[in-house]
């Protein structure tokens, strides 16, 4: 069998799943593929209701070509958790590998090092009509970032940005994806570096610095947090999340919430109005579905959830964040501020109930 007809099968396998209801990311599954390799199958197909042409690999560029496009849906999402937020895409700026896009609306901490191949996607829809989106996936096929029109997009100016970055002669290939490496027991971690950890958080003056302790002591997410626990973190039931989203469409407290890929962390600064939980397939989804903002959250998968508190300049910053069976990160919640900025005592006020629960097996 030579490569442009198993090309063809492959087409015709994704578009059967896709017709069974299953989104792009799980189709790709059904069919033994990640999802940028699926999307890849589909680059020079005519007549197929998916079609796919190579971007340019000048990601920066791209992005800041999006801001004449109007508003526009940036779509970050991982195993578990999507974000999805209308907005226009402004201010787009790098330092090396590691991007902003600090908009009105769109706001995106950018990691272009692990952004590997671009595809302008045209599909067909059930109604008839098709819907062209840019889609950047990860070296493994993994989606970091996806970007779709809305109906105020000025459609001319959306083409045009096509067009101009595509390269249909650009070949594209992915890797398998990494097993996962097992973090060292926790024991172990406790005896190696608690004491010295626990003095390094209390030291902090910016939350980022956060990052650069991970790194100097070789942890985990949740390692950390564990080291610490009692002191600056602590654990909480796995339904916090469902009862800080719905306290906080009935008070109105804006809130940041946080959700990452391989390649991007996008974030939404704001209230949140309409949260709604939702039982599919067996699957619970937890929904924020507002005017330019929504968000979808498996809740089923939620291994562990933290409360956990970082030292800085201007008092405490506190957040919530969630993790699947995996030790992925779904999610992480805060009190919208601005930087250099006290945090909110209503935010707190939202933090304390989920305090008095009582802790729940990781």
């Amino acid at each position: 069998m030579n490569i442009r007809t198993t090309a063809v099968e492959l087409r015709q396998r994704f578009a059967e799943a896709r017709s069974r209801g299953l989104r792009a990311r799980e189709a790709a599954e059904a069919i033994g593929l990640s999802e940028g390799a699926a999307v890849a199958a589909h680059v020079g197909g005519h007549d197929q209701p998916l079609r796919a042409v190579p971007l340019q690999p000048r990601w920066l560029e791209i992005l800041q070509s999006l801001e004449a496009c109007g508003p526009l849906m940036a779509l970050t999402r991982n195993d578990s958790t999507v974000h999805e937020k209308t907005g226009v895409y402004q201010n787009l700026s790098a330092s090396g590998p590691v991007g902003l896009a600090v908009g009105e609306d769109i706001d995106l901490r950018l990691f272009f090092q692990h952004w590997h191949a671009g595809f302008v996607v045209t599909e067909r829809q059930a109604n008839g009509s098709e819907q062209a989106s840019l889609q950047f996936f990860d070296a493994h096929g993994t989606a970091v970032h996806k970007v779709y029109p809305r109906a105020q997009t000025v459609q001319s100016v959306w083409e045009q940005v096509q067009q101009r970055w595509a390269d249909p002669t650009r070949e594209l290939a992915f890797q398998p994806g990494r097993a996962p490496v097992a973090p060292p027991a926790a024991a172990d971690v406790a005896a190696r570096c608690a004491d010295d950890f626990t003095q390094a958080w209390a030291a902090m003056t910016d939350t980022h610095q956060f990052f650069g302790l991970l790194r100097q002591f070789g942890l985990e997410r949740q390692q950390a947090f564990g080291l610490v626990e009692g002191r600056f973190t602590q654990r909480v039931d796995s339904g916090a999340v469902r009862q800080l989203l719905l306290a906080a469409s009935l008070d109105g407290t804006p809130i940041m919430v946080f959700v990452g890929s391989p390649g991007c962390i996008q974030i939404h600064t704001g209230p949140v109005q309409r949260v709604e939980p939702m039982e599919v397939h067996g699957k619970t989804w937890l929904n924020v579905l507002d005017p330019g903002f929504n968000l979808h959250l498996r809740e089923d998968l939620i291994a562990s959830a933290w409360i956990v508190e970082k030292p800085g300049d201007f008092g405490t910053v506190t957040s919530l964040e969630v993790f699947d069976g995996d030790g992925g990160l779904m999610a992480m919640f805060f009190g919208a501020r601005k930087p250099g900025q006290p945090e909110r005592a209503d935010w707190r006020a939202l933090l304390a109930p989920l305090r008095h629960t009582g802790e729940v097996a990781a």
